[in-house]
């Protein structure tokens, strides 16, 4: 059975929105540099809400900001 995650692009949308840091991020939503630093790194999975609140902040949807899929390439 393949192993599932949850993937992120939030360093992706954090340099397309004037460079923004994981600091700024971390302030606009409300949780400290190292939740936001975790998140980007697949090492912690995001509550609903803060998904919600990421998703906001840049102003996408959320299945834009995070995917949950195979570890492995399905190409």
């Amino acid at each position: 059975m393949a192993k599932h995650k949850i993937n992120n692009e939030i360093r992706k949308l954090r340099f397309l929105t004037d460079e923004m840091t994981q600091e700024e991020l971390a302030d606009k939503v409300g949780v400290t540099r190292q939740t936001i630093m975790a998140i980007e790194k697949g090492k912690y999975s995001p509550s609903l809400e803060l998904a919600f609140r990421i998703s906001e902040v840049f102003e996408v949807p959320l299945n834009e900001v995070f995917t949950y899929g195979d570890t492995k390439s399905s190409k």
